[in-house]
Protein backbone atom coordinates (compact mmCIF):
# COMPACT_ATOMS: atom_id res chain seq x y z
CA UNK A 1 0.00 0.00 0.00
CA UNK A 2 1.41 3.37 -1.01
CA UNK A 3 1.38 6.10 1.61
CA UNK A 4 2.15 9.81 1.38
CA UNK A 5 2.60 12.69 3.80
CA UNK A 6 4.33 10.82 6.61
CA UNK A 7 4.49 12.83 9.83
CA UNK A 8 1.32 14.89 9.57
CA UNK A 9 -0.37 15.24 12.94
CA UNK A 10 -3.72 13.45 12.82
CA UNK A 11 -4.73 14.13 9.21
CA UNK A 12 -8.43 14.48 8.44
CA UNK A 13 -10.75 15.95 5.80
CA UNK A 14 -8.84 14.92 2.64
CA UNK A 15 -9.58 16.93 -0.50
CA UNK A 16 -8.11 15.90 -3.84
CA UNK A 17 -6.98 18.76 -6.07
CA UNK A 18 -6.69 18.92 -9.85
CA UNK A 19 -2.89 19.21 -9.67
CA UNK A 20 -2.75 15.75 -8.07
CA UNK A 21 -2.09 17.00 -4.57
CA UNK A 22 -4.25 16.26 -1.54
CA UNK A 23 -5.21 18.80 1.08
CA UNK A 24 -5.72 17.65 4.66
CA UNK A 25 -6.34 19.33 7.96
CA UNK A 26 -3.99 18.38 10.77
CA UNK A 27 -6.19 18.30 13.85
CA UNK A 28 -3.26 18.33 16.25
CA UNK A 29 -0.96 20.30 13.96
CA UNK A 30 -3.62 23.04 13.77
CA UNK A 31 -3.09 23.71 10.08
CA UNK A 32 -4.11 22.87 6.53
CA UNK A 33 -1.40 20.96 4.69
CA UNK A 34 -0.89 20.13 1.03
CA UNK A 35 0.55 16.69 0.27
CA UNK A 36 2.10 16.27 -3.17
CA UNK A 37 2.09 12.97 -5.07
CA UNK A 38 5.74 12.43 -4.11
CA UNK A 39 4.80 12.70 -0.43
CA UNK A 40 6.28 16.12 0.22
CA UNK A 41 4.23 18.53 2.31
CA UNK A 42 3.74 22.26 2.64
CA UNK A 43 1.61 24.37 4.96
CA UNK A 44 -1.31 26.13 3.27
CA UNK A 45 -2.60 27.92 6.36
CA UNK A 46 -2.36 27.77 10.12
CA UNK A 47 -5.77 27.12 11.69
CA UNK A 48 -5.75 27.41 15.50
CA UNK A 49 -8.09 25.18 17.47
CA UNK A 50 -8.96 21.79 16.09
CA UNK A 51 -9.47 21.73 12.30
CA UNK A 52 -11.46 18.55 11.72
CA UNK A 53 -13.21 18.72 8.32
CA UNK A 54 -12.36 20.39 5.03
CA UNK A 55 -14.05 21.25 1.72
CA UNK A 56 -13.03 23.32 -1.29
CA UNK A 57 -15.38 25.95 -2.73
CA UNK A 58 -15.61 26.91 -6.40
CA UNK A 59 -13.77 30.19 -5.73
CA UNK A 60 -10.80 28.28 -4.31
CA UNK A 61 -11.49 29.16 -0.69
CA UNK A 62 -11.57 26.39 1.90
CA UNK A 63 -14.30 25.64 4.42
CA UNK A 64 -13.17 24.23 7.75
CA UNK A 65 -15.09 22.46 10.48
CA UNK A 66 -13.17 23.54 13.58
CA UNK A 67 -13.90 21.63 16.79
CA UNK A 68 -12.13 24.32 18.79
CA UNK A 69 -9.59 21.92 20.25
CA UNK A 70 -12.15 19.62 21.84
CA UNK A 71 -9.67 16.73 21.93
CA UNK A 72 -6.25 16.42 23.50
CA UNK A 73 -3.54 14.41 21.78
CA UNK A 74 -2.62 11.01 23.19
CA UNK A 75 0.50 9.21 21.94
CA UNK A 76 0.38 5.45 22.50
CA UNK A 77 3.82 4.36 21.42
CA UNK A 78 3.65 6.25 18.14
CA UNK A 79 -0.07 5.75 17.54
CA UNK A 80 -1.86 9.09 17.86
CA UNK A 81 -5.36 9.07 19.34
CA UNK A 82 -7.85 11.80 20.32
CA UNK A 83 -7.87 12.13 24.09
CA UNK A 84 -10.07 13.66 26.80
CA UNK A 85 -11.59 17.12 26.63
CA UNK A 86 -9.48 19.86 28.20
CA UNK A 87 -11.50 23.03 28.89
CA UNK A 88 -8.33 25.09 29.12
CA UNK A 89 -7.48 24.57 25.44
CA UNK A 90 -11.02 24.65 24.06
CA UNK A 91 -11.85 27.80 22.08
CA UNK A 92 -15.36 26.96 20.87
CA UNK A 93 -16.70 25.12 17.84
CA UNK A 94 -17.03 27.05 14.60
CA UNK A 95 -17.20 27.00 10.82
CA UNK A 96 -14.45 28.99 9.12
CA UNK A 97 -13.53 30.05 5.62
CA UNK A 98 -9.81 30.09 4.82
CA UNK A 99 -8.15 31.95 1.96
CA UNK A 100 -5.39 29.56 0.81
CA UNK A 101 -3.47 32.41 -0.83
CA UNK A 102 -3.18 34.60 2.25
CA UNK A 103 -4.04 32.26 5.12
CA UNK A 104 -6.73 34.69 6.28
CA UNK A 105 -9.51 33.10 8.34
CA UNK A 106 -13.11 34.31 8.41
CA UNK A 107 -15.50 32.93 10.99
CA UNK A 108 -18.83 32.12 9.34
CA UNK A 109 -20.78 30.42 12.13
CA UNK A 110 -20.35 29.57 15.79
CA UNK A 111 -23.98 29.17 16.84
CA UNK A 112 -27.46 28.32 15.58
CA UNK A 113 -30.71 29.61 17.10
CA UNK A 114 -28.92 30.48 20.32
CA UNK A 115 -27.14 27.13 20.62
CA UNK A 116 -23.35 27.21 20.48
CA UNK A 117 -21.66 24.90 18.02
CA UNK A 118 -19.65 22.44 20.09
CA UNK A 119 -17.42 20.34 17.86
CA UNK A 120 -18.07 20.70 14.11
CA UNK A 121 -16.63 17.63 12.48
CA UNK A 122 -17.37 17.03 8.79
CA UNK A 123 -19.16 18.74 5.92
CA UNK A 124 -20.44 18.35 2.37
CA UNK A 125 -21.40 21.04 -0.14
CA UNK A 126 -24.73 20.64 -1.96
CA UNK A 127 -24.07 22.67 -5.11
CA UNK A 128 -26.97 24.97 -4.27
CA UNK A 129 -25.13 27.61 -2.33
CA UNK A 130 -25.00 25.73 0.95
CA UNK A 131 -23.53 22.84 2.88
CA UNK A 132 -24.47 20.28 5.51
CA UNK A 133 -22.22 19.67 8.49
CA UNK A 134 -22.11 17.52 11.59
CA UNK A 135 -21.46 18.57 15.17
CA UNK A 136 -19.72 15.75 17.02
CA UNK A 137 -20.10 17.49 20.35
CA UNK A 138 -17.96 17.06 23.45
CA UNK A 139 -17.82 14.05 25.73
CA UNK A 140 -16.97 14.32 29.41
CA UNK A 141 -16.23 11.49 31.83
CA UNK A 142 -19.88 10.93 32.69
CA UNK A 143 -21.83 12.97 30.17
CA UNK A 144 -21.85 14.03 26.56
CA UNK A 145 -23.55 16.49 24.23
CA UNK A 146 -26.61 15.63 22.20
CA UNK A 147 -25.75 17.17 18.89
CA UNK A 148 -27.17 17.96 15.47
CA UNK A 149 -26.83 18.02 11.73
CA UNK A 150 -26.87 21.57 10.35
CA UNK A 151 -27.32 23.30 7.01
CA UNK A 152 -25.72 26.65 6.27
CA UNK A 153 -25.20 29.06 3.40
CA UNK A 154 -21.70 29.50 2.02
CA UNK A 155 -21.94 33.28 2.30
CA UNK A 156 -22.51 33.20 6.06
CA UNK A 157 -26.08 34.48 5.83
CA UNK A 158 -28.09 31.54 7.17
CA UNK A 159 -27.83 28.43 9.34
CA UNK A 160 -30.52 26.00 10.47
CA UNK A 161 -30.73 22.74 12.36
CA UNK A 162 -31.62 19.79 10.12
CA UNK A 163 -31.61 16.75 12.43
CA UNK A 164 -31.71 16.56 16.24
CA UNK A 165 -30.74 14.63 18.28
CA UNK A 166 -27.75 12.77 16.90
CA UNK A 167 -25.29 10.75 18.98
CA UNK A 168 -21.75 11.93 18.21
CA UNK A 169 -22.42 12.86 14.58
CA UNK A 170 -19.42 12.40 12.33
CA UNK A 171 -19.23 11.64 8.59
CA UNK A 172 -21.73 13.17 6.18
CA UNK A 173 -22.44 12.87 2.46
CA UNK A 174 -25.03 13.16 -0.30
CA UNK A 175 -26.35 10.60 -2.76
CA UNK A 176 -25.29 11.08 -6.40
CA UNK A 177 -28.65 12.66 -7.27
CA UNK A 178 -28.57 14.89 -4.19
CA UNK A 179 -31.88 13.64 -2.79
CA UNK A 180 -30.55 11.70 0.19
CA UNK A 181 -28.41 12.78 3.13
CA UNK A 182 -26.18 10.20 4.82
CA UNK A 183 -24.54 10.63 8.20
CA UNK A 184 -22.66 8.42 10.65
CA UNK A 185 -22.75 8.22 14.44
CA UNK A 186 -19.36 7.39 15.88
CA UNK A 187 -19.94 5.48 19.10
CA UNK A 188 -23.26 3.89 18.14
CA UNK A 189 -21.64 2.74 14.86
CA UNK A 190 -24.72 3.55 12.79
CA UNK A 191 -25.22 5.12 9.38
CA UNK A 192 -28.48 6.97 8.75
CA UNK A 193 -30.16 8.17 5.57
CA UNK A 194 -32.72 10.97 5.29
CA UNK A 195 -34.73 12.17 2.31
CA UNK A 196 -34.05 15.79 1.39
CA UNK A 197 -37.21 17.82 0.73
CA UNK A 198 -35.40 21.04 -0.12
CA UNK A 199 -31.98 22.45 0.78
CA UNK A 200 -31.63 22.26 4.55
CA UNK A 201 -34.91 20.40 5.09
CA UNK A 202 -35.35 16.62 5.40
CA UNK A 203 -38.56 14.62 5.49
CA UNK A 204 -39.83 14.00 9.05
CA UNK A 205 -39.73 10.52 10.56
CA UNK A 206 -41.55 8.90 13.47
CA UNK A 207 -39.68 7.49 16.49
CA UNK A 208 -40.04 3.86 15.38
CA UNK A 209 -39.61 4.45 11.66
CA UNK A 210 -36.54 2.35 10.86
CA UNK A 211 -36.30 2.80 7.10
CA UNK A 212 -33.90 5.69 7.62
CA UNK A 213 -31.40 3.47 9.45
CA UNK A 214 -29.11 2.42 6.61
CA UNK A 215 -26.77 0.20 8.63
CA UNK A 216 -25.75 -0.63 12.19
CA UNK A 217 -22.50 -2.47 12.77
CA UNK A 218 -22.91 -5.84 14.50
CA UNK A 219 -19.33 -5.51 15.77
CA UNK A 220 -17.71 -3.26 18.34
CA UNK A 221 -16.30 -0.55 16.08
CA UNK A 222 -16.47 3.23 15.78
CA UNK A 223 -17.48 5.07 12.63
CA UNK A 224 -15.82 8.23 11.42
CA UNK A 225 -16.12 10.26 8.22
CA UNK A 226 -17.54 9.01 4.93
CA UNK A 227 -17.68 9.57 1.19
CA UNK A 228 -20.17 8.44 -1.43
CA UNK A 229 -18.88 6.88 -4.66
CA UNK A 230 -20.30 7.17 -8.16
CA UNK A 231 -22.41 4.03 -7.72
CA UNK A 232 -24.05 5.50 -4.63
CA UNK A 233 -22.14 3.30 -2.21
CA UNK A 234 -21.42 4.85 1.18
CA UNK A 235 -17.77 4.39 2.10
CA UNK A 236 -17.39 4.96 5.82
CA UNK A 237 -14.12 5.08 7.74
CA UNK A 238 -14.12 2.42 10.43
CA UNK A 239 -12.05 2.61 13.60
CA UNK A 240 -11.40 -0.92 14.83
CA UNK A 241 -8.61 -3.36 15.73
CA UNK A 242 -8.43 -3.82 11.95
CA UNK A 243 -9.22 -0.35 10.67
CA UNK A 244 -10.35 0.48 7.18
CA UNK A 245 -13.25 1.49 4.98
CA UNK A 246 -16.64 -0.24 5.17
CA UNK A 247 -18.41 0.04 1.81
CA UNK A 248 -22.22 0.00 2.04
CA UNK A 249 -24.63 -0.30 -0.87
CA UNK A 250 -27.48 2.25 -1.16
CA UNK A 251 -29.71 -0.43 0.38
CA UNK A 252 -27.43 -0.89 3.40
CA UNK A 253 -25.64 -4.13 2.53
CA UNK A 254 -21.91 -4.47 3.21
CA UNK A 255 -20.30 -4.65 -0.22
CA UNK A 256 -16.74 -5.03 1.02
CA UNK A 257 -14.27 -3.95 3.67
CA UNK A 258 -10.94 -2.44 2.65
CA UNK A 259 -8.21 -2.62 5.28
CA UNK A 260 -6.07 0.47 5.73
CA UNK A 261 -3.39 -0.76 8.10
CA UNK A 262 -4.31 1.76 10.79
CA UNK A 263 -6.65 1.34 13.74
CA UNK A 264 -7.46 5.06 13.54
CA UNK A 265 -8.80 5.25 9.99
CA UNK A 266 -10.79 8.48 9.81
CA UNK A 267 -11.72 9.63 6.30
CA UNK A 268 -11.67 9.01 2.57
CA UNK A 269 -11.87 11.00 -0.64
CA UNK A 270 -11.53 10.11 -4.31
CA UNK A 271 -9.21 11.50 -6.95
CA UNK A 272 -6.85 10.65 -9.77
CA UNK A 273 -7.85 9.76 -13.34
CA UNK A 274 -11.53 8.87 -13.43
CA UNK A 275 -11.68 9.36 -9.64
CA UNK A 276 -10.60 5.73 -9.25
CA UNK A 277 -8.07 6.32 -6.49
CA UNK A 278 -9.01 6.52 -2.83
CA UNK A 279 -7.07 8.73 -0.44
CA UNK A 280 -7.57 7.43 3.08
CA UNK A 281 -6.45 9.36 6.15
CA UNK A 282 -4.59 7.13 8.59
CA UNK A 283 -4.74 9.53 11.50
CA UNK A 284 -3.18 7.26 14.09
CA UNK A 285 -0.08 6.67 11.97
CA UNK A 286 0.00 10.20 10.57
CA UNK A 287 -0.16 9.69 6.80
CA UNK A 288 -2.49 9.15 3.85
CA UNK A 289 -2.92 5.81 2.09
CA UNK A 290 -3.30 5.84 -1.70
CA UNK A 291 -5.45 2.91 -2.81
CA UNK A 292 -6.83 1.91 -6.25
CA UNK A 293 -10.62 1.78 -5.89
CA UNK A 294 -13.07 -0.66 -7.45
CA UNK A 295 -15.66 2.01 -8.23
CA UNK A 296 -15.24 5.53 -9.52
CA UNK A 297 -15.68 8.20 -6.92
CA UNK A 298 -18.37 10.86 -6.95
CA UNK A 299 -17.30 14.32 -8.05
CA UNK A 300 -18.00 16.69 -5.16
CA UNK A 301 -19.77 20.00 -5.42
CA UNK A 302 -17.60 23.04 -4.86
Amino acid sequence: MQTIGAGVKFPEGPVWCDDGSVLVVEMFGERITRIMPDGSTSVVANVPGGPNGLAECDDGSLLVCNNGGSFTMVDLGGLILPGPFDPDRYTGGRIERVDPKTGAITRLYDSCDGHQLRGPNDLVLDGKGGFYFTDHGIRHDRSGDRTSIYYAKLDGSHINEVVFPVEAANGIGLSPDGTKLYYAETHAARVWVRDIVEPGIVAPVTPFDTHHLLWASPKLVYLDSLAVDGDGNVCVATIAPVGGITVLSPSGEVVRFVESGDVMTTNICFGGPGLRTAYITRSGLGDVAVVPWASAGLALHR
